[in-house]
This record gives structure tokens, C-alpha cells and sequence, in this order.
């Protein structure tokens, strides 16, 4: 799953607008922007095996600690943590302690049995939807377009950032994704770990984006708890 945790992070703008969309990114995708580095520590492993899924050649070996349920709750749990004593808003931090693992959620639906209830010997699980390519494409991008249109609906533009920099950092997901599927596999394991630090570029793109929309409709107590909108 790629597009349908942006989406996810998108779409829980509607839910605490307070929240920065970059914050929401982050809490969405911590597995996937923790992962490549674990895999060029040797923490975690993945082999490449061209054709493994109709969709991408990664056989996920051992990722206990950034994609087993037990794992992504107790990083929910942390990063809820640390938002609630940063910003000191307990709805803000459950939100953001709860995306993380509907990483582990979403992914469910499009691994094939690899992914581990918690660390150490665990039962593994996935739908595998993986190996249906054209659903797997379709579900990927409705969940994205739905997100999208939700933040959209949510938030105005302050200005030509905010409305064109929205339009890149789409266009730079889509690029991220359509490059996944079309592209040779990675040439080695150090190579898929560095190119995936390139998460971390939409996570950034997230918070600049929406540092420049406002948030629309607010109600006055949410005006009065965070008068200073996108920026949390």
C-alpha cells in the first residue's frame, strides 16, 4: 500500500484540522519511512525476487519492529506521546497516535501473508491483493483521490504556494508510485533503502503545503484552543 496511507493522512485533516497535514503524513507512514533505514542497518530484511507479487518483487523476510501490529501501536503510543507534551491537545495526539497503525491495517489488505502481529515468532498475515494488479491500482488510487478531496474541501489555498504546492506534492506521489510499478527492481537492498529516504521529501512538502492553506469552517472553541491554523 502507498497512495492509501497518503490518503489516510489527507483525509484525517477533516477530523483535527489543527493537526499539520505534514504531522498526519508522518503518523501515517512512520513504518514505511522507518523501514529503509532499519534495512541498511541489517535490522530488517527484504529480498528482491523479480515477479514476486504482480505489483513489486519485494518478499518481506523480517520487519517485526516497523511492521507488526504490536510494534506500530506501541510507535503510535509514542508518537501520541510526544505531540500531546509538544502541543498539549489530547485529541490532536490520539489522532496521531491512532494513524500509525492503520498503516498495519492498510497494509493488511495488500501484503501477501507477511506481516506479524508482534516481534518473535508471531503468526503472519496479508490478503494479497497485491497479486491482483489492476485492483490493487484502483484501490490505491480511490483512497487517495478520497482523501484528497476530503483536505480539499477542508482547506483554501492562503496563496499561489499553497494551491500550486498542493499540486506538486500530488504530482510528486503519483511520480513516487507509477516509477514503483514501471521501473526495474532495485539493484540491491542498499539501494531500495536509500530511495526510500525519499519518503521523508514528502513528509516535508506536507508541512510546507500546509503551512500555506488555512483551514475553512472552523468552529469558535477550535479557534480559541489553536488560533494559528496549519502550523501545529
Amino acid at each position: 500500500m502507498f497512495f492509501g496511507h497518503f490518503g489516510v493522512g489527507f483525509g484525517a485533516k477533516t477530523l483535527r484540522p489543527r493537526v499539520s497535514l505534514g504531522t498526519l503524513f508522518l503518523a501515517a507512514q512512520l513504518a514505511d519511512l522507518v523501514w529503509p533505514t532499519l534495512l541498511l542497518l541489517g535490522i530488517e530484511r527484504v529480498r528482491i525476487v523479480p515477479h514476486f507479487t504482480a505489483t513489486n518483487a519485494f518478499d518481506f523476510e523480517y520487519y517485526p519492529f516497523t511492521h507488526s501490529l504490536v510494534g506500530e501501536l506501541v510507535a503510535g503510543l509514542l508518537l501520541g506521546l510526544a505531540y500531546w507534551l509538544l502541543r498539549r491537545n489530547r485529541r490532536d495526539a490520539l489522532l496521531v497516535g491512532l494513524l500509525v497503525p492503520s498503516h498495519w491495517l492498510l497494509d493488511l489488505v495488500v501484503h501477501t501473508p507477511d506481516l506479524p502481529l508482534y516481534p518473535g515468532p508471531s503468526p503472519l498475515f496479508g490478503f494479497g491483493l497485491w497479486n491482483q494488479f489492476a485492483l490493487t491500482q484502483v484501490i490505491e488510487f480511490a483512497l487517495l483521490s478520497a482523501g484528497l478531496w476530503l483536505y480539499v474541501r477542508r482547506t483554501r489555498a492562503r496563496n499561489g504556494a499553497g494551491r500550486y504546492g498542493l499540486l506538486g506534492l500530488v504530482a510528486f506521489l503519483v511520480l513516487i508510485h507509477v516509477g514503483g510499478l514501471f521501473s526495474p527492481p532495485p539493484t540491491s537492498v542498499a539501494a531500495l533503502g536509500w530511495s526510500g529516504q525519499l519518503f521523508w521529501v514528502t513528509v516535508l512538502l506536507a508541512y510546507w503545503v500546509d503551512r500555506n492553506r488555512e483551514v475553512s469552517g472552523l468552529s469558535g472553541s477550535d479557534t480559541l484552543r489553536a488560533p494559528a491554523p496549519a502550523v501545529s
